[in-house]
């Protein structure tokens, strides 16, 4: 890391502060894709989840059908309601006519039993059960329909902006529709928010009244890393997947829809997978609290304090175009006190080819109260002295 410091001193003004900051990395969280490369699916996202930034996509907010992908946005709806205790995985739902009797993919429960939530929950996951997606929606919203509309409720609240869901399951509905990238922002904040579920995407079967079925996922059949998370198919949508791998720390999450066949579907996840670890690494940069640079305070006790950013910033780039990847840090200073710890004071401004410029607030990491008069007597004194001999 190379660091140089250019400012120009003037008394009793700020002044414009650039520390530029050489580091073999890419920003976190940059919204636009880093790379091009082709693909036969209708729309796609791949996105490296340790960084939040967008590896490649191809119509990532084209409105689309989803088919069973749904069931990703019924199963966070689910584990919402265990986490705030409105179900338990001992508890047992009744199974109504109108689930039993739903066709497609089906855990096959029978009408008039009583089912944990627990094996419909895999059963919703592993097998894909229409049936068991139903019985979960009616016991948590009345009805399907109902439980659609809390789904699209839900969605928008988490960001997913261009998303309609119109029942549990995906059943093919002109009205219900997502987007690439919204099923990719999905995934992501289930797999952080419900850690402690996301375990049942990785299981390969699930038996249910003596009939076993396998997960229908085809990247938890290839050694990449992938643990989950659902796949899709109707004859509107083709063969679509939303899928998770993890590889040396790093996760990406991908999304493609419109495959000709599930042959297709599995091949072409797993290139674009391995593409995505092969090509990028991905940086820790700073840690959540970790100095980045100290500034000079005006007025203030102690006489300068450090710039932290809020959170852990890893960065992700490829590998072809690392070493051009510069960071500075903007800022005006000296900051005038008194300054509370969490107060933003500067930027950090990250620039790499192929990815638009992004800026990250860094925020004072302690409280600096303002001098006593006699304190601020004297810096004043020292400050005009200063500006003088300048």
């Amino acid at each position: 890391m190379s660091v140089a410091v250019r400012s120009a001193r003037s008394p009793l003004a700020f002044r414009f502060t650039a520390l530029a900051l050489v580091l073999l990395a890419s920003l976190a969280a940059w919204p636009g894709p880093a790379a091009a490369l082709d693909t036969a699916a209708r729309e796609a996202i791949l996105i490296d989840m340790t960084s939040d930034t967008v590896l490649m996509e191809k119509d990532a907010d084209q409105p689309m059908p989803t088919a069973s992908m749904s069931k990703i946005m019924t199963m966070y709806m689910v584990f919402e309601a265990l986490d705030e205790g409105r179900l338990s995985l001992d508890d047992r739902l009744p199974v109504s006519e109108y689930a039993w009797q739903k066709g497609g993919s089906k855990m096959f429960v029978e009408v008039g039993d009583r089912v944990r939530v627990e094996d419909l929950i895999r059963g919703v996951i592993v097998q894909s059960g229409n049936d068991a997606s139903i019985v979960l929606a009616e016991a948590l919203a009345g009805s399907e329909e109902a439980f659609g509309q809390r789904m699209t409720d839900r969605a928008r609240e988490l960001g997913m902006e261009n998303s309609n869901f119109m029942n549990a399951t995906g059943w093919p509905h002109p009205d219900h529709y997502s987007t690439a990238r919204d099923l990719a922002l999905l995934a992501e904040r289930l797999i952080n928010e419900f850690p402690e579920y996301y375990h049942y995407y990785a299981e390969l079967e699930f038996t249910y009244n003596d009939i076993t079925q396998g997960n229908r996922n085809p990247l938890l059949y290839r050694d990449i890393g992938a643990d989950g998370l659902k796949t899709g198919h109707t004859e509107e949508a083709g063969y679509g997947l939303t899928a998770s791998a993890e590889r040396d720390g790093r996760r990406l999450i991908l999304v493609v829809t419109g495959l000709g066949s599930a042959q297709e579907r599995a091949d072409e996840a797993a290139r674009l997978m391995e593409w995505g670890f092969r090509e990028f690494e991905a940086v820790s940069l700073f840690d959540a609290g970790e100095p980045v640079v100290a500034v000079d305070t005006w007025m203030g006790s102690p006489d300068s304090v450090d710039l932290v950013p809020r959170e852990d910033l890893s960065v992700t780039v490829r590998r072809v175009v690392r070493d051009e990847l510069s960071v500075s840090v903007r800022v005006e200073e000296p900051v005038p006190a008194p300054i509370a710890a969490g107060d933003r004071l500067g930027t950090l401004i990250i620039r790499a080819p192929e990815q638009p410029v992004r800026e990250v607030p860094l925020v004072a990491a302690e409280d600096v109260a303002r001098k006593g008069f006699f304190g601020r007597v004297t810096a004043g004194a020292v400050h005009l002295v200063t500006g003088l001999v300048e």
